[in-house]
């Protein structure tokens, strides 16, 4: 089952799967659902956010997104204080899965309708989870290409990665392949964690100052990559031998993309709007019709955006 096709008329009558713990249906304006966000300074989090804003609004029920500002204990208490306030639904990208999931089991013996959207907690109701690996893999894929076809494959990339995530190091164990694969005589400076602009901006200004010549900067989301990209112009590394690509196709990613002469060459959108949209919806099915008898799986989509597609308008972005 896809939650992505999901049509409107199968979310009003319901599916099979809810064959325990029904519901009495409740009033919308009584419901309320609650969104841990790992950290709101990573601007995918914020389109999930937003998604999940429009959702509610059509619904006309509550909704309440918590930066966790990336502490693992604050997530954990985060939650534990929706379950003690008796959220109807609360769904999170984890930072830490194994450190959620006596919480989530929690919630869900309270009868709270439980998700979670990119990383997941396993004892989810709705575990709408990304294929890690092939996700980096298609951003290491673009950035590969253009060194390719622009460098020959001779020149210097650093990563920025997510290595800080047990989840999300494969992600960036997918760009490093790419690269590998399709320029193997590309010298890979530095692989470094940073998933967000100012640690992005960070990592990139320490590695100019040792490799003042290097090319590429491939980050594993838009977040890291931002900072790097800022940290390129501020050093006055541009041009036609220089680039930044990343994934997730956030909105300030897309507005760096257009910058005039922008190095900002390309990002995979890995749609959070669409996420948080949709999550909602199902959670709010699961708070009207009862607990699925069995959780509910699907795959976050992907699409690479080359520059070219988001300056011609062939890509045209969801929010």
């Amino acid at each position: 089952m896809r939650l992505g096709k999901l049509s409107t008329a199968l979310l009003a009558v319901g599916l099979a799967a809810f064959a325990v713990n029904a519901n009495a249906a409740k009033d919308p304006k009584d419901i309320k659902i609650g969104f841990s966000v790992p950290q709101l300074a990573n601007p995918w989090f914020v389109g999930v956010k937003l998604g999940m804003e429009k959702a509610c609004n059509e619904l006309g029920i509550k909704c309440v997104a918590i930066d966790a500002q990336y502490r693992v204990d604050k997530q954990v208490s985060d939650i534990e204080n929706m379950i003690n306030d008796k959220y109807d639904a609360i769904f999170t990208t984890p930072i830490d899965s194994n450190a959620l999931f006596a919480t989530y089991e929690d919630a869900n013996k309270a009868g709270i309708a439980t998700g979670s959207i990119a990383q997941l907690v396993s004892n989810s109701d709705v575990l709408y989870g990304m294929e890690e690996f092939a996700y980096g893999y298609t951003i290491g894929s673009q950035a590969a290409t253009w060194a390719k076809e622009t460098l020959k494959c001779k020149g210097k990339v650093a990563l920025i990665t997510q290595d800080n995530v047990e989840a999300t190091k494969v992600r960036g164990d997918g760009v490093e392949q790419a690269v590998r694969d399709i320029c193997p005589d590309m010298q890979i400076v530095a692989r470094q964690a940073g998933d967000n602009p100012e640690l992005g901006m960070r990592i990139t200004e320490s590695i100019l100052q040792q490799h003042p010549d290097l090319n590429l900067i491939v980050g594993a989301n838009d977040s890291g990559a931002i900072g790097g990209y800022q940290a390129m112009v501020a050093n006055d590394a541009v041009g036609p031998d220089r680039a930044v690509f990343s994934g997730d196709a956030t909105k300030e990613c897309l507005a760096l993309m257009q910058e005039p002469d922008s190095i900002y060459r390309g990002t995979v959108d890995l749609y959070p709007f669409k996420g948080g949209y949709e999550m909602v919806k199902y959670l709010y099915d699961i708070v009207q019709k009862g607990k699925p008898s069995k959780a509910v799986e699907d795959n976050l989509p992907y699409v690479p955006v080359p520059q070219a597609d988001l300056l011609s308008g062939k890509y045209k972005p969801a929010y």
